[in-house]
Order: C-alpha cells, then structure tokens, then sequence
C-alpha cells in the first residue's frame, strides 16, 4: 500500500482550517508539496505548445491532481481561431468518449440498488435485441476487422450471418465483446439519428443489424452505440430519463456543474470551438447528429470542463467518494477498474486490459507507459484524455478539440510521459 494515503487526514484538517476549497478544486498549489516538480511540468506545457503552434489544435487546458490537490492547472492557445478568443480554463468541450466512465458508473448505481446485473441480456430492457443475428465470415476465412479499423467489410456482409450462440449482457456492451456496431459488418447498416429522434425511437432499429462477431470472443470498439445501448438500459431501469439521471445522481453531487448533453444559453461564450485538421491547418466542424437535445448519446454526448472531469476522476480515485459524497461503495469502483478482459484476448493492446467503461493498464513495459500498474482511465474521439494512477494518487486530465485527430493516440502517450516524468519524491512520506 502506498503509505502517503496515512498522511491525508491530517492534510485534510489543515486546509479545512485554513478555509481551502474542495479537495482537488484547490488551484496554484505548490507542485513541490505533492512530489511533483514545477520544473519538470513545464514540458507539459511544452507539448500543448508545441501542437498548438503545429496547428493540431487551437487550444488546449490541461490539469493533474495529486492526493487530491491540483498541482497544475493550465489553459493554452485558443478556443476560437477566428475570434482570437484567449483558451479559459474553465472552457466547455465535447468530450465524446469520456462520456462512457459516466455511463458505467450509471449502470453500477442501477446494479447496487438491484435493477440491473451485469449478466443481464440487454433484451430484458430492449426487447429488440433478442435474437440477433452475427455476420457470418467470408468463405475465404476473413476475421472481422481489430478494434476501430477499416469501416468496411463487404466480403463479410455478402457471406450473410449465423444466429448468434447465446445473447449480449450488459457485461460485454461494458467491455465492448458484445460486436455491436464494432466496426466489422455491421458499419455497412445505417442507423441514422434524425431531428428531434430521443434513444428509444432509434435504438430498436438495431435489431436488423448483425453482431461482427460472437459475444464474448473477441474485443472491438463499439464506439457510440454500445453505451447508447446501455444509456437506454439506464433509463429503463430508473424511470428517468438519462439526463436527469446523470445530473441528479452523478452530477450535483460531486458538483459538476457545468456537465450537461446539450448546451444552453448559460455556455455558448465557454464552449470551445470544433475543429478538423485539413490540409495542415484546422477547419472549423459542426457537431454530430445526435447532438440533438433528446438523444443522449452514452458513446460520446457529455460537453464538460476539465475542473469539472476533476471532479468524477477524484471520486473513482477515493473509491466512490469526494469530501462527504458517496456515490457508489468501494468495491463497486473496485469492481469498475478489475481486468475483465484481459490483453491476451484478441483485438486488446499489449499490457492493457479492459475494466467496465475503462481501460486497465495490467503491464507497463508491455504498454511501454511510466504508469503503474493498476492504473485506469479513457479517451474521446475528439482529443480529450484522463488517466488515473491510484498507486501514485495522481490524475492526468488533457481537453483539446480536434475530431477524429489521426494522432490523438501518440499524444495521449507524450502527455502520459510528460505528467509521470515530472514525479520526483520516493512514493514515501
């Protein structure tokens, strides 16, 4: 056990006395106290600039935690090119892919109160999804593409399906081993999101859909409709709709206030600009379809600041809690972060497994990552990232805004070395 955990009490009582805010919420701390150097987090800052003056992205905030302290909490570049608008460190982004933690942490509030099990077929909340079919693989012996490969595969689609051998639970569209829209046969069917259409007008469209594989057998990215799936199983579940779900169970408590899936009036000045890179320079985007104002879309519909990310990271990290909040029990976190699929079964990475709605680092030096062992966290398609070390006690949180970013994958890793390189204490008092 890491023996700092035995000294935060004691620091605890003594910035309550000296009228601090929030653990975590703090601001210009000194980085040296929690055993990071300042010198050494500048090349955090080095990084961003450097991708901000190579026109990757216009702007970025970028903040890490220890013991439940900020450390560094830093706003570069722009949020909007035209405008010329200065990035804020509160500035709203669409986080896309984060949005997923939030929506596992939702399902395992619905198990804890015993409305939902992890071996559940999602056909006891959508009856639709009974009875899928799987697409069968070519006569040649083609696989179904790895996780986010081409989104293509016509010569499994001609080869028409099989029935599925048993039906997908709420545990394989967590781990995404369900094949549902993983980027295989089933991104030939399309299952559009029109004006106004809320998850229970679309979401039985996929029963015409084949899986990409048999449930279980492999793993591969369902990048949106999986946890759309498991949004719907949420609403289902609680009675409410997932919105009002998330912001009364999730969000007000830990004080998230400005986390939401679809912008109002109070936002539009914080709302940082979307942009494409093309032809080496950035282009400004709209957002997706189902950024409709009644689809809340589970894959990747969150906007959040990363103040407020802080927040939900801090409470994984303390086991379910922050200060005096206690959203889920220890061991349902415990639960979040265990490998359920490990990174020998095919589609993982090396030294990576996979927990419910996160990815586990199981191996450094397979990874090739400075994190430990045990650490967590994910991504969005549109350049966000946080990571989680709970051996070290350290978040790592990055908000960019750049869709579908080529090489969104070697930043994740430059800013995972660049936060862990900059640990200089023995993980000791």
């Amino acid at each position: 056990m890491n023996r700092r955990r035995a000294a935060l009490p004691l620091l605890a009582f003594l910035w309550l006395a000296l009228g601090a805010a929030a653990p975590g919420l703090a601001q210009d701390e000194n980085p040296e106290s929690v055993g990071l150097s300042s010198q050494r987090l500048e090349r955090v800052a080095e990084l961003m600039q450097r991708h901000i003056d190579q026109r990757t992205f216009s702007g970025a905030v970028t903040l890490i935690a220890r013991d439940d302290r900020t450390a560094y909490f830093r706003a570069q570049g722009l949020m909007d090119l035209d405008a010329e608008r200065p990035m804020r460190k509160d500035a709203v982004f669409r986080i896309m892919s984060m949005t997923k933690p939030v929506v596992a942490l939702s399902i395992l509030i619905m198990v804890e109160e015993g409305k939902v099990r992890l071996t559940d077929p999602a056909s006891r909340f959508i009856p639709e999804l009974e009875g899928l079919a799987v697409a069968a693989p070519a006569a040649t012996g083609a696989e179904t593409p790895a996780p986010s490969g081409p989104r293509s595969a016509s010569a499994a689609a001609r080869a028409g399906t099989v029935p599925a051998q048993r039906e997908i639970t709420i545990r394989d569209l967590l781990t995404h081993t369900s094949g549902l829209m993983s980027g295989g046969a089933s991104s030939e069917h399309d299952v559009s999101i029109g004006a106004g259409e809320s998850l229970a007008d679309v979401l039985p469209r996929l029963a015409s859909v084949p899986l990409d594989f048999q449930p279980g057998t492999r793993w591969a990215y369902s990048g949106q409709f999986g946890f759309d799936v498991l949004v719907r199983v949420v609403e289902v579940a609680s009675g409410m709709p997932f919105d009002a779900f998330a912001k009364e169970r999730i969000f007000e408590p830990l004080g998230m206030i400005d986390t939401f899936f679809h912008p109002g009036d109070a936002h539009g000045g914080r709302i940082a600009t979307l942009y494409r890179s093309e032809e080496g320079g950035l282009v400004e985007t709209p957002d997706l379809p189902f950024v409709n104002g009644v689809y809340f879309s589970g894959g990747g519909g969150l906007f959040s600041t990363a103040e407020d990310y802080l927040k939900f990271a801090l409470m994984l990290l303390n086991g379910g809690r922050l200060d005096d909040v206690r959203l889920v029990s220890r061991k349902t976190v415990d639960l979040m972060t265990s490998v359920f699929v490990p990174d020998t079964l095919p589609g993982r990475t090396p030294g990576e497994g996979y927990g419910l709605g996160v990815r586990v680092v199981t191996d450094p030096a397979a990874r090739n990552t400075l994190l430990s062992e045990g650490s967590f966290g994910w991504s969005g398609a549109f350049n966000t990232h946080f990571f989680i070390d709970p051996e070290e006690r350290l978040v790592g949180i990055f908000m960019t805004q750049n869709a579908f970013l080529e090489t969104r994958q070697q930043l994740r890793e430059d800013f995972e070395t660049a936060v862990m390189q900059a640990l200089i204490d023995d993980g000791a008092d």
